[in-house]
């Protein structure tokens, strides 16, 4: 482990390994009220309406209180309304985001970095009230089926709702939300035959969207410029099917002395599930240069580039121009203890959302067939090389021979887990680094050549058949 005076981003592995007060009874809490929501709550069963019971007394101490028991005792009886599921989502995200808060507090204390200051929001625009009366009510409506209950008829009821607030700026959160919530339950229908149902991920989106249907609930967080370099640490690549995104993590050095900071600046891209691999960075890259950087190792100069209270980047090459070359484990290792973490907004603290950077030396590898772990100063944290993409050289094998890992710390089923984006091993007596996104700006790489050239041509092929159908 990096001694304290020597930097370092993670300096007390043994914090991440011990309980947190009062962490697992705020989950079972959300537990009990997710399992209630699989079977519906139209006719509750008793241990539905413990699990209701278990979930009031969880916010008994809160200003929650007194309103949260009484919309459990209606639910318990069948008979709540939009505004009591209203109150039971608030209350399970009120204990989620505790949850994240005590989580992020241990973080800070493990890594010996200054905690995030409160993000300063703007309020959102009360707008299209009918439109989210229309939403309430539908979600209303899947609490009372549960997800074994749900239907296509009960299902495509959200289309029309979609549909009338995609137009409209302030409601489009919600609207692409509930957009991807319906297709996913239509996926899934009828909801009677599923084997397993995704109890956790299906209670969030329902609980999130309830939320956003309060007028002005969905605020935006304040924005202002920051000028400096900028240190590029490592790239986060997401995939889906029909879209992607990279997430690029950095140190900022703002001009003027101020203390550094950790940011983000995310770019997304539509893709067609035929664009696999390293040819995802093909739809990213020319959105923004410093997937470029990242990838070459550089440094970004920034002058009055626009970001958010949370440290999003929002990202405009006019505002921005390549720099000197910069090592990112050159940075983790000077840079990134001294920087001060990102905020949350007040609607996206979960636990889920925790990704924090932190850098790794020292340690023992544990592996175990498909599972990696480092055993640090004498105590072990998980490794999650399922997050490692295709599209770049870093490989589980890598990580397993690695001495130096620098990665983002996530919570993950009731531990702390390590998402590597950049390891250090030793081949034949000298150190070699591999990024998750060295192949971000291109590549002179064989195998990531290859799928590059393969990308392209599935690409070239999409573009011909698109401008033969437009033709006709």
């Amino acid at each position: 482990m990096v001694p304290p005076d020597q930097g370092g981003g993670l300096m007390r592995a043994d914090l991440l390994t011990e309980p947190v007060t009062g962490l697992d009874e705020a989950l079972a809490a959300v537990d009990a009220l997710d399992r209630a929501l699989v079977g519906g709550l139209l006719r509750p069963r008793p241990e539905q309406a413990a699990a209701l019971a278990e979930l009031a007394q969880a916010v008994s101490g809160t200003p929650l209180a007194a309103r949260v028991a009484e919309a459990a005792g209606k639910a318990a009886a069948g008979s709540a309304g939009e505004d009591h599921f209203l109150l039971l989502a608030a209350a399970r995200t009120a204990l989620l985001g505790a949850a994240h808060d005590a989580l992020m507090a241990r973080v800070a204390e493990a890594t010996g970095r200054a905690p995030a200051e409160e993000p300063a929001t703007r309020p959102g625009a009360p707008e299209g009230a009918n439109l989210l009366a229309a939403a309430r009510s539908w979600l209303a409506d899947l609490a009372r089926a549960g997800w074994q209950g749900i239907d296509h008829d009960m299902v495509s009821q959200a289309a029309p709702v979609v549909s009338a607030m995609l137009p409209d700026p302030a409601l489009r959160r919600l609207a692409t939300l509930l957009d991807g919530f319906a297709a996913e339950l239509a996926a899934s229908c009828p909801g009677a035959t599923l084997d397993r149902v995704p109890v956790r991920r299906w209670a969030d989106l329902w609980s999130r969207a309830l939320i956003l249907t309060v007028p002005g609930a969905a605020g935006t967080p304040a924005v202002g410029t920051v000028t400096g370099r900028l240190l590029p640490l490592g790239v986060d690549l997401q995939e889906h099917a029909t879209a992607a995104q990279a997430q690029v993590h950095a140190v900022l050095e703002p001009s003027g002395g101020d203390a550094p900071r950790l940011v983000r600046a995310a770019v997304s891209a539509p893709k067609p599930d035929t664009v696999v691999g390293a040819g995802v960075w093909q739809l990213l890259r020319p959105r923004m240069s410093l997937l470029a950087a990242a990838g070459e190792g550089r440094s970004m100069e920034l002058t009055d580039m626009p970001v958010t209270a949370e440290g999003d980047l929002l990202w405009d090459d006019a505002h921005a121009r390549v720099g000197e070359p910069a090592d990112p484990f050159a940075t983790a290792r000077v840079a990134l203890p001294a920087a001060a973490d990102c905020a949350t907004a007040p609607l996206d603290r979960h636990p889920a959302r925790i990704a924090v950077p932190v850098f790794l030396e020292g340690y023992a590898v544990q592996r175990d067939e498909d599972t990696v772990a480092f055993t640090v100063t004498g105590h072990r944290i998980a490794v999650d090389t399922d997050r490692i993409p295709a599209a770049g050289p870093l490989t589980p094998e890598a990580v397993a021979a690695s001495g130096a890992c620098l990665g983002l710390l996530r919570w993950d089923a009731g531990e702390f887990r390590l998402q590597p984006l950049a390891v250090e091993k030793t081949v034949r007596k000298k150190t070699v680094a591999l990024h998750a996104g060295a192949w971000a700006g291109g590549t002179t790489d064989k195998a990531g050549a290859k799928a590059e050239k393969a990308a392209t041509d599935a690409v070239k092929v999409l573009r011909e058949r698109a401008g033969r159908l437009l033709r006709k």
